[in-house]
């Protein structure tokens, strides 16, 4: 796909990760909706910062969680641009609980914001993105998908279950749509992490560092562009995937 004058939906796309894909996707000329829940300040700053590379940018206030609000955003969408050709699901929470737990609040907010919400936005602009020639779908997964974390029981649920959608979608929507998944391995650092929990966590890494949330941003515009790709996911990891079974002799 040629990215130049589409359309493009960032899910979570105010900050962090998210928002370096919307402004990758910007600078390769996709006009942008940048959705965020709660990061009001932070999408309107990302939608001038997507404007300087000359595209049109919306933000747009919605919690993915809640499916008539989804239903709103993608007719704002339909309004504001007639049609959508890229959709990138970002948007999801990070939350840590213990397995057993007493308190089902994080499973649940978890839960609904990564699966059912990813499947709102999808199946919502699934008409916009088949009513074209061709349109991508790139979902944001991670290692816990195939690696599950002590403690992270329902992210690693959420993402796998992300990851089971991105194959379906595949399907379903083939041969106009293709979907794709990102894995991203450690990019950007939580803010509360020491420095020594930085070095460690770069230690898992072939590569023996972090990476940068343009790295994941990259790898999503190669999945928009590549057109014989669908069905499939890149890490983005440093090798992190492999790195504890490095052997020394």
């Amino acid at each position: 796909m040629n990215i130049q004058s589409k359309t493009a939906l960032v899910t979570g796309g105010a900050q962090r990760v998210g928002k370096a894909i919307a402004l990758e996707l910007a600078k390769a000329g996709a006009n942008l909706v940048i959705n965020y829940n709660s990061s009001a300040a932070a999408a309107q700053e990302t939608v001038a910062e997507a404007g300087a590379f000359g595209v049109q940018a919306l933000a747009v206030q919605c919690d993915i969680s809640d499916l008539s609000a989804v239903q709103a955003m993608v007719g704002q969408i339909r309004q504001h641009f007639g049609g959508l050709d890229i959709l990138v699901n970002s948007a999801d929470y990070f939350g840590k609980h213990p397995f057993p737990t007493d308190d089902y609040s994080t499973w649940q907010r978890v839960i609904s914001t990564s699966v059912n919400g990813s499947f709102y936005v999808s199946n919502e602009c699934a008409p916009l993105l088949l009513a074209g020639e061709s349109g991508a779908v790139v979902n944001i997964v991670d290692l816990s998908a195939w690696q599950p974390w002590p403690g992270f029981t329902a992210h690693a649920v959420a993402k796998a279950g992300l990851m089971a959608l991105t194959q379906q979608m595949a399907l379903e929507l083939a041969p106009t749509v293709r979907v794709n998944a990102v894995a991203p391995g450690p990019v950007l650092a939580p803010p509360d992490y020491s420095e020594k929990q930085k070095k460690a966590v770069a230690e898992r890494t072939l590569l023996k560092r972090w990476g940068r949330a343009e790295d994941v941003a990259h790898a999503v515009r190669f999945l928009v562009e590549a057109d014989y790709i669908t069905g499939d996911v890149i890490f983005v990891d440093g090798g992190e995937r492999f790195g504890s079974r490095e052997i020394v002799y």
